[in-house]
């Protein structure tokens, strides 16, 4: 699970974190906003047992779940709008194998709900409060989106940066004299797809055949992750040149330091999100 984040609605904290790559907001603080804490589990409570919330939350479920329980759905479908029917969001995820709820239990636990959820939660609140949930959410969104953006044009000055060092390294060391231009791009072209089979398993030429209809090349659509490691691939291909390694050898060397390098942003990554 990402990192959580928070936003203020009607001078209520309300805690936004992601499952599974989307987005889920805390509609335990939601309610608080109502009528405080103490009360906060009936809002719920009171809210999920009624008919046009199983409506919307087995619809919800049907179109995005594929292990959904329809049948256990269609229970208490049924039995909605009787004076003893109860249901919390613990029983409804049990019964019915919904993803759009989950309960985290713990101290600073409580019931969230997928952002179309709680977007919907947010009118038993109030309209004006559901208003500002949205709108607080859509902020916090553009400043990740943001961040994000920062941090991969950042990566990318570093591969500017390391790019020089790298042609420094082929032009000292790779490129005889009275070589023509056109001979000597060629040296640099290569050099650039021995760093994109060893990180991407392809040369540019073979990327752009099987995407033609992408705009750019094979390095504007790569990762922010990849990005890191094809500026370290840079730096370290300028060394193995000045050693005077032939290019199978370096193929092999850096196809190893992709593979290492990747496994480890990729399984490790809280650094790499600092920048983004």
């Amino acid at each position: 699970m990402a990192k959580s984040s928070k936003i203020v609605v009607s001078n209520t904290e309300i805690t936004v974190t992601q499952l599974n790559n989307e987005d889920y907001i805390c509609i335990t603080d939601m309610a608080k906003a109502k009528d405080g804490e103490a009360r906060a589990a009936d809002i719920i409570k009171n809210w999920i047992r009624t008919r046009t919330t199983l409506e919307f939350l087995g619809t919800w479920e049907e179109m995005y779940n594929p292990n959904f329980k329809v049948v256990e759905f269609d229970h208490f479908r049924m039995s909605a709008g009787l004076p003893s029917f109860v249901l919390s969001p613990g029983q409804w995820v049990e019964q019915t194998n919904a993803i759009g709820i989950y309960v985290k239990q713990g101290k600073y636990g409580g019931t969230y709900a997928h952002k179309d959820i709680a977007f919907e939660f947010g009118s038993a609140i109030s309209p004006v409060f559901r208003l500002f949930l949205i709108k607080e959410f859509q902020r916090l969104k553009e400043e990740e989106t943001e961040r994000l953006h920062s941090g991969w044009n950042f990566q990318r000055t570093l591969a500017k940066v390391n790019y020089r060092i790298h042609t420094d390294a082929i032009k000292e060391n790779l490129i005889p004299s009275e070589l023509t231009k056109q001979q000597i791009n060629t040296i640099y072209a290569s050099e650039a797809d021995l760093l994109n089979v060893a990180l991407f398993g392809m040369t540019a030429k073979e990327w752009r055949e099987k995407n033609p209809e992408v705009k750019g090349n094979i390095r504007d659509m790569a990762s922010i992750e990849q990005l890191v490691v094809l500026s370290n691939m840079e730096s370290i291909n300028a060394l193995l040149i000045h050693q005077q390694i032939k290019s199978s050898e370096r193929l092999q060397q850096l196809n190893k330091v992709a593979i290492t390098q990747m496994k480890s942003l990729l399984e490790n990554n809280n650094s790499l999100k600092k920048l983004q």
